[in-house]
């Protein structure tokens, strides 16, 4: 369960949980198996000091998404500002053996005209980035050498960490990270046993296009472990 220490308040779903982007809604789907999971949750919930949490209820598996504004504190001599800047911290906890479980964000099939979306990546980052003449944004997250890197942390199974031989060796066997239309990223986890769960952060920042301090780029590469507890210290100084 994400952040179980905080009080948090029910609300109705009403719209699809997402982030808001220069270039369209930055949305999220939950794939176990070859259903993907309702795009309303069944419950969600405001953290005191902003935030929200979705939770989604399965035989099988609980999913959660959290969404919140995101500070990645730049230092200003060397990159420049941000115009926009908010994460999510998704969790999966197994209830039962899941062989198959995809993680999706994506923004728009059809971005604005003069939008072009290329991919950005680097060495454990997964990260597309979309600019026209006027605005940039970067989507990341975690590649799967960053996935296998974080396998002995409380974020995914440890086990993981072995499958970095298939990250080298660039053999994933039906897990790893798809850029599809690099329009967004899709994740397909590796199996995960009853018991286990699994954490993956996403950042969206945006930002001048003609800033040239690839200010994006560097603000989307945090761990979901960080952003959770900037989001618990902002709940601290709300309760």
């Amino acid at each position: 369960m994400l952040l179980p220490a905080f009080p948090r308040t029910p609300l109705k779903p009403v719209e699809r949980p997402a982030i808001t982007t220069p270039f369209g809604p930055l949305t999220f789907t939950t794939t176990l198996g070859g259903a993907a999971l309702p795009p309303l949750p069944g419950e969600l919930f405001e953290l005191p000091g902003g935030g929200l949490i979705a939770r989604w209820s399965h035989p099988s598996a609980r999913v959660e998404l959290l969404l919140a504004a995101y500070d990645p504190e730049l230092d200003p001599e060397t990159w420049g500002p941000l115009t926009g800047c908010q994460a999510a911290v998704w969790r999966i906890d197994a209830l039962a053996a899941l062989t198959r479980v995809r993680f999706e964000a994506s923004l728009p099939p059809e971005l604005p005209e003069g939008a072009d979306a290329v991919w950005d990546g680097g060495q454990a980052l997964a990260a597309v980035t979309v600019e026209d003449e006027r605005t940039r944004l970067t989507v990341g997250g975690h590649d799967e050498e960053a996935m296998c890197w974080e396998g002995e942390t409380r974020e995914r199974p440890r086990r993981w960490a072995a499958l970095l031989d298939d990250v080298y060796a660039r053999s994933f066997n039906g897990w790893g990270v798809d850029f599809g239309d690099h329009h967004g990223m899709t994740w397909t986890l590796p199996p995960l046993e009853a018991g286990e769960h699994c954490e993956l952060p996403v950042v969206a920042a945006s930002g001048l296009a003609d800033d040239e301090t690839e200010n994006t780029w560097c603000a989307v590469g945090p761990s979901s472990t960080f952003l959770l507890r900037q989001v618990a210290d902002r709940a601290r100084l709300r309760r």
